[in-house]
């Protein structure tokens, strides 16, 4: 496997015995270059002395030698700069464009890391590395977490920057937008992201006043005051549910007066959720959210503190919510539908934290990136069958900014089987393990 040869020359994982070319010069590896994962030869710049000489150029790597030629390597000028070929089996000589020959070694994989490699691929546990966890130093746990976690506040910073060129470059936009994302918890995520994208919010600022008006756009353009997004059984109900008759009653002038277009309702989903979680119930807290104006890019970053922060997203859905989760069903016993402690936490996390990071990056001010980290430092680890694995391992995961490097390498790493990028992956590979080593 290419990738597999490639990743025994970027860490110098070469066997004992001494590398020499197929012509018998030896081979000494004193920088194998910087990996190119574009076009063009693998490695950049490396220094590699053949003999008695010092070669500084490029690097091409193959499984086979002949795959120089079928990939055509050997008409295009582009890879004249190689200096040195590596391929596990060598089975032709190779030349440049002009003819002149190309130095080959034959790099076998050591067994170990073939081995290890193997195992990684075919485990049907999580996470396949577990063996080496409690091997590995703080130093080297602390650093690779570290790069994880910027890893995954770049993806959600760039996730908000479209949000903010969606939204005619405005902050207070983006900065909505993102929590309405995570008002989903996850099941709904996609939903309320369209459902954002729904929204004029300058349509709503000239009503923000009314939170009847509010509550209206939110539930119109979410789809959810159509006559078939409520079952029929509730149909009977809701004809004298003043509630709802003027929700319904302010969408359609609303709606006229700014021409509206409403998603379908069909997106949102309930089944499997707590009914705390439904669509209704986190929609009308969000209309409390912006009637009241709690929420702003100047009081985020303006805000001393966590506890602070926290405030900002201390509100309670409008009384009708008390006593139902949806439109029509009352329930028994009236309960204030605040935003829970939990759900404010999750937000902070996947809401506040990001857009610190990216509002800071896009400013190009650090404190604000340093803001982010300090928060997700801050707040209690999730608790989630991912960080529990880990855990289960030896790992310790001290808060939200470990957690999250943890939920990074997860799914942009071990979900996609991509050990040979992971640092883990890396000292799992070169750790001289017995073969059929997979027991927990």
């Amino acid at each position: 496997m290419e990738s597999l040869v490639r990743y025994v020359w970027k860490h110098r994982l070469f066997p004992l015995a001494e590398l020499k070319t197929t012509d018998g010069l030896p081979i000494e590896v004193i920088q194998p270059g910087l990996e190119n994962r574009s076009d063009g030869p693998d490695f950049f710049n490396a220094k590699v002395k053949i003999g008695d000489t010092l070669w500084v150029g490029n690097v091409e790597i193959h499984t086979r030698t002949s795959e120089w030629h079928q990939h055509g390597h050997h008409t295009n000028v582009r890879y004249d700069s190689v200096v040195l070929h590596v391929a596990e089996t060598v089975d032709e000589p190779l030349t440049r464009t002009d003819g002149t020959p190309i130095p080959q070694l034959e790099l076998k994989v050591p067994p170990h890391i073939a081995a290890n490699y193997e195992q990684l691929r075919q485990a049907d546990h999580y996470p396949p590395c577990h063996r080496v966890i409690p091997a590995l130093s703080a130093l080297t746990i602390h650093s690779f977490l570290s790069s994880l976690l910027c890893e995954r506040l770049e993806q959600r910073a760039a996730l908000i920057v479209q949000r903010y060129e969606a939204h005619d470059k405005n902050w207070d936009d983006a900065l909505f937008s993102t929590l309405a994302r995570n008002f989903g918890f996850g099941t709904n995520g996609d939903a309320f992201d369209e459902w954002a994208r729904r929204i004029d919010f300058r349509a709503v600022d000239k009503h923000a006043d009314n939170l009847l008006q509010v509550e209206a756009i939110f539930f119109g353009q979410a789809g959810l005051l159509a006559d078939e997004a409520v079952p029929e059984y509730y149909w009977s109900d809701l004809a004298s549910d003043e509630y709802y008759q003027s929700l319904c009653r302010e969408y359609r002038f609303l709606a006229h007066k700014f021409g509206f277009t409403p998603m379908s309702h069909t997106l949102w989903r309930h089944l499997g959720m707590r009914p705390a979680n439904f669509p209704h119930v986190r929609l009308a807290q969000l209309a409390m959210l912006y009637h009241q104006r709690r929420i702003s890019v100047s009081k985020l970053l303006a805000a001393p503190d966590r506890k602070a922060i926290t405030a900002l997203l201390d509100v309670c859905a409008s009384e009708y919510w008390d006593t139902h989760y949806v439109f029509g069903s009352t329930t028994s016993t009236p309960m204030k539908r605040r935003i829970t402690n939990n759900a404010v936490t999750l937000l902070l996390i996947n809401s506040v934290a990001p857009f610190y990071y990216s509002y800071g990056r896009r400013k190009d001010d650090e404190r604000y990136c340093e803001q982010a980290v300090l928060l997700l430092e801050q707040l209690k680890a999730e608790n989630n069958y991912i960080i529990r694995n880990w855990t289960d391992c030896g790992l310790l995961v001290k808060h939200a900014a470990d957690s999250q490097a943890l939920i990074q390498l997860k799914k942009q790493y071990c979900d996609r089987r991509d050990c040979l990028r992971c640092r883990i992956g890396y000292e799992f590979l070169k750790a001289e393990y017995g073969v059929g080593e997979n027991a927990r």
